[in-house]
This record gives structure tokens, sequence and C-alpha cells, in this order.
């Protein structure tokens, strides 16, 4: 080997080295993002179920307006309410995304 592979070698291994500490002080440093991220997979589950059984839903929805039918129009007008900002903010942002 001449000179220039031999370091070449070197420096492709220091920084095989340098890489796979910084994937372990990130793993570390993550580590206490787990529960957020637990949380957000059993939502994304929650709706996928919810998907699959919307009969359940829907039969949910009837019970609890027949049980409390003013709580449900207010918790209705509510939900409508960030719907509708939701679907807004999802349009401002998808304008301004950048190419």
């Amino acid at each position: 080997m001449n000179a220039t592979t031999l370091e070449l070698a070197l420096k492709k291994q220091r920084l095989q080295i340098a890489s796979e500490q910084l994937r372990a002080d990130f793993g570390r440093y993550a580590a206490g993002l787990a529960p957020a991220f637990t949380g957000a997979d059993c939502a994304v589950e929650g709706v996928r179920w919810m998907r699959r059984h919307p009969q359940i839903v829907v039969a949910g929805g009837v019970a609890l307006a027949v049980a409390r039918p003013k709580r449900v129009w207010s918790w209705g007008r509510r939900a409508f309410f960030a719907w509708q900002a939701w679907r807004k903010l999802h349009a401002l942002m998808e304008r301004h995304e950048p190419a």
C-alpha cells in the first residue's frame, strides 16, 4: 500500500468510529423522547382501528347523542371548529412549503 491509500483508509476508519460514537450519543439523548413517540404510536394505531371499525365509532356516537344530547352538541361544535382550523392550517402550510 502506498502512503496515500493508507492515509485514506485510516481517515475512513476514524470517521466510522466517530460516526458510531455520534449514533450512540444520539440514542442516549433521544431516549427521553421515547414516551412521546410511544404515545404518538398509540394515537396512530387508534386512528387505524377507528378506520377499520367505523360502525363501532358511529354506534358509540349515537349512544352518546341519546344519553347526553347537549354535551354531544357542544363537543360536536368544538370538533367542527377544530377540524376547520386544521384544514386552514394544513392549506397554509402547503402553500408555504419549500420547493
